[in-house]
């Protein structure tokens, strides 16, 4: 029982005095709890304490004062910066691209005409750079294969030595649009398409612009048709061009068949050397007839600048002899007027213009020497037959190429000779005028077919000689 003393002072709440009380009648239990001693390792404790010796050379090492003068005086050394990763090229717009090429492209094959006409007419008192301006975009359009009509009838005989420079500079704008677009060596046939397309538009335009401004009275040029004549040579340069820019080309020719291929290129190279011969012919026919040529262009009474400029007409007109000596060696032969017939059998000719380039026309059939002449072609294809063996055995990786591939190319090298020195033919002729000088230029249907016939069969007969008694390649 609590004491008096245990209850709290001043409570007289009995609640509170009866929980005193329980409380204070609580007994108290010790509790006993082990205790675990802790090792401490021994040798923590034995552990001898070291000294830490500082450097001598540390404390002894004296204080230098560097100033401006003295840091100004020590040697710079320059620390290569980062390599930084080289930016992706810029591409250009394709619109953009092909209008400047295209422009760039122009502008080169109009100077050399206009400046030849306009040197002519300015030094002979025949107009000013206006006329001659005009007269030179008339020559330039006369290049694109553009008739023009004038008093006489219509001119539409072009020169194919400027044709070659116009399809020369669209294949080198093709060219410089595929790499503008970053489409170079990216071997898809898409962007190819889409330059030549860009450009043979870009051009036909220029075309229509041309015809425009030189359509006139004395000079009468149709608008569409510049157009058209214009989309299509821009079409042949500019595909040209950007088919070999993109390399689309190479992975054509590895998706053509063998023989395909192989007939395709040696045809192209038996033209090329047919072309060649007749250039060769040309040539040698004006220089045994040099006197001739010296009197004609002596005849013109327009001084320097004015047989100057006849000259440079006849060497524009080189391209056209050259084809036209083609067909002769062929055998059709060409034409120079309505009813006239320039063959190795047969030369009837009428009055004809005055050029130095006429001075080597045959004067009349060749006897012996015709039959000599008639053998070129025969020899030209055997020697494009022997070269597609050698090519064949230089890039295949056996001795004995497949007769399939052999006779098949030969033979097929016909029809792709004589398809292009057809076009060539059809390029290279045209009318002077409404009267007798209507019809010039050779026959491209009887070319055509007379080439396929001779180059397909002496190429066929060439390439089974080589793959019988060519050297065989080494192992």
């Amino acid at each position: 029982m609590p004491t008096p003393t245990d209850r709290p002072d001043d409570l007289d709440d009995p609640f509170a005095v009866a929980e005193a009380a329980q409380v204070s009648a609580r007994k108290t239990v010790p509790v006993d709890r082990a205790t675990e001693a802790v090792d401490r390792p021994t040798e923590a404790v034995d552990r001898p304490t070291e000294a830490v010796d500082r450097p001598t050379e540390a404390v002894g090492q004296k204080t230098v004062l560097v100033d401006d003068k003295a840091l100004g005086e020590r040697p710079t050394v320059k620390v290569p910066g980062q390599r930084r990763p080289p930016k992706p090229p810029r591409r250009a717009p394709l619109p953009v691209a092909a209008a400047f090429a295209t422009l760039w492209a122009a502008v080169l094959c109009y100077l050399p005409v206009a400046a030849v006409i306009g040197l002519a007419r300015t030094l002979e008192g025949q107009g000013g750079l206006g006329g001659a301006a005009h007269a030179g975009l008339a020559g330039w359009l006369l290049g694109h294969g553009v008739p023009i009509g004038t008093s006489i009838g219509p001119l539409g005989l072009p020169p194919l030595l400027l044709t070659f420079l116009i399809i020369w500079r669209l294949n080198r704008a093709g060219l410089h649009v595929t790499r503008a677009i970053g489409a170079r060596r990216s071997g898809r046939m898409g962007h190819a398409l889409l330059v030549g397309f860009g450009i043979a538009l870009m051009y036909s335009l220029l075309g229509s612009v041309a015809a425009l401004a030189v359509d006139g009275k004395g000079t009468e040029v149709i608008p569409a048709r510049a157009a058209i004549n214009f989309f299509v040579l821009g079409l042949i340069g500019a595909l040209a061009g950007s088919l070999r820019g993109t390399d689309a080309l190479s992975a054509l020719a590895r998706r053509t068949p063998a023989p395909l291929r192989a007939g395709l290129r040696t045809g192209v190279m038996a033209a090329l050397f047919v072309l060649a011969a007749g250039a060769a012919v040309t040539g040698l026919s004006v220089a045994i007839g040099g006197g001739q040529a010296a009197d004609t262009i002596s005849a013109y009474r327009t001084g320097v600048a004015g047989q100057a400029g006849i000259t440079l007409l006849s060497l524009a007109y080189g391209g056209n002899a050259a084809v036209w000596a083609a067909a002769y060696l062929l055998g059709p032969g060409f034409a120079l007027g309505t009813g006239s017939a320039i063959r190795l059998t047969e030369v009837t000719a009428g009055p004809l213009p005055t050029l130095p380039l006429l001075a080597g026309l045959p004067d009349g059939p060749i006897g012996a020497a015709g039959a000599v002449l008639l053998t070129v072609p025969v020899l030209v294809g055997m020697a494009s037959g022997w070269l597609l063996v050698l090519r064949i055995n230089r890039e295949g990786d056996r001795a004995d190429p497949p007769w399939s591939l052999v006779v098949g190319g030969g033979l097929l090298a016909g029809p792709a000779a004589g398809l292009v020195l057809g076009v060539l033919c059809r390029a290279s002729g045209g009318p002077l005028g409404d009267g007798r000088l209507a019809t010039i230029g050779p026959d491209p249907w009887q070319v055509g077919l007379i080439a396929t016939a001779v180059i397909g069969v002496s190429a066929a007969i060439g390439a089974a000689a080589a793959r019988t008694f060519g050297p065989r390649p080494k192992a």
